[in-house]
């Protein structure tokens, strides 16, 4: 069914939810997966007044991408899940943008992303990527709302793949 499988990545609670259903979507159906972090670096232009202290923050904000996306290819292989990474900067792009053109790119059948599920006043003040390639992209997109944190039992077995409890699936 799905043989490929972009996850778009930010380092946030609710691009971990994505991530972690999409490690156990893959691990079921034998796809790999397309990790990808988009450094938008307008942003530091406009944040910045010198040249040395935007290159400064760029190879920050560079390195903390490659540790987001290195962080979610070691929890894929923990569970036997093919990962490659892919970082991309970007000036004046849309993020959805850049993560519907890279999944056609990389040939992916799915998008796999973590939604804050926000609606009403909320979503239209604040925007929303998610919806935006949903809206947009001719690859089917999958969007997992951030999981509540809830008390589980200690002595509850734990399913590593999607971290909620064996029983409530």
């Amino acid at each position: 069914m799905y043989k490929s499988i972009l996850v778009p990545l930010d380092g946030s609670a609710t691009a971990d939810s994505g991530l972690r259903e999409a490690i156990g979507l893959a691990s079921a159906l034998k796809a790999k997966l397309v990790l990808l972090h988009v450094l938008d670096d307008l942003s530091m232009v406009l944040e910045t007044s010198s040249v040395a202290g935007y290159e400064r923050i760029l190879d920050r904000l560079r390195c903390r991408g490659q540790e987001i996306l290195n962080k979610a290819r070691m929890a894929a292989a923990e569970s036997g899940v093919e990962a490659e990474t892919c970082l991309r900067e970007v000036s004046l792009a849309r993020i959805a943008g850049v993560v519907v053109d890279e999944a056609v790119a990389q040939s992916c059948d799915l998008i796999v992303m973590g939604t804050h599920g926000r609606h009403g006043f909320s979503r239209l003040t604040m925007g929303s990527n998610a919806e935006s390639v949903v809206r947009s992209s001719p690859v089917p997109a999958l969007l997992v709302r951030q999981e509540e944190a809830a008390w589980v039992p200690s002595s509850v077995p734990q399913d590593r793949a999607h971290g909620k409890p064996q029983y409530a699936r």
